[in-house]
């Protein structure tokens, strides 16, 4: 490529985001300026597998909860199989709860879903650059994570889970039942299970009743009542279990 064309060329993003109008409204916004250009959408993780594969973007915009395939291990697949791709997470997720994680799977930064209108633009362009993206907020708190000096293991509470135990405890906090949660993640109903008794364990909780009243209270107060996934099963899912 000459010195140009190398000048002229776009930066390839690709949008993997299940909510159709915010879609539509991110791939319009990347299109509508004169550095950036939409690389392919996808609405779960095996297409956006195969998007990266066949488009090879620069960037991914990435919503961390989709409803087909986990995030998470789709960051950490990224990250091994396409290193030279970029991630930026855009969520409804309390940033103070997941961004880290996020980080940590291989994100390079992490913006609410509230703030996408104002923030999205630069944080892309800042990410390209090869640096990370997230709020002062977040910074803040993992520099005084950092300057605690705490071992992982003296973690307690909701920050004690693996990054699957919290997927589940999140569902669970939503009315999912296991056997859905088990169909969500491509599961076993018994590994759903199994993950619900570690949770038990590390919550100090002594019920499957008992944990699945904490989690709603936790997800009242920690997530975004408005997300679509979570109010679909809300009434209904305590009968299925």
């Amino acid at each position: 490529m000459t010195p140009e064309g190398q000048a002229r060329r776009k930066s390839r993003i690709t949008v993997v985001e299940d909510h159709p109008v915010l879609c539509d409204g991110l791939m319009q916004l990347i299109n509508s300026q004169p550095d950036l250009a939409c690389a392919g959408v996808a609405d779960n993780t095996c297409d956006a597998k195969r998007v990266v594969e066949q488009r090879k973007p620069d960037l991914m915009l990435l919503d961390l909860r989709l409803k087909g395939g986990d995030a998470l291990e789709l960051l950490k697949s990224l990250r091994v199989e396409h290193p030279e791709v970029k991630v930026l997470v855009l969520s409804q997720y309390d940033e103070l709860i997941f961004a880290e994680r996020a980080l940590r799977a291989g994100a390079s930064g992490y913006i609410m879903k509230e703030n996408a209108t104002d923030e999205v633009l630069r944080a892309v362009r800042k990410v390209l650059a090869g640096e990370l993206y997230f709020s002062e907020r977040v910074a803040a708190a993992v520099v005084q994570r950092t300057l605690q000096e705490k071992p992982s293991g003296s973690r307690i509470g909701v920050e004690s889970l693996s990054d699957r135990e919290m997927q589940v405890f999140q569902l669970l906090g939503a009315s999912y039942s296991a056997r859905v949660i088990a169909e969500q993640f491509h599961l076993s109903r018994k590994t759903v299970e199994t993950h619900c008794e570690k949770i038990k364990h590390k919550l100090s909780l002594r019920s499957a009743a008992e944990l699945r009243q904490f989690a709603r209270k936790w997800a009242a107060e920690k997530l975004t009542p408005s997300e679509p996934w979570a109010a679909s099963r809300s009434r209904n899912s305590d009968s299925q279990n």
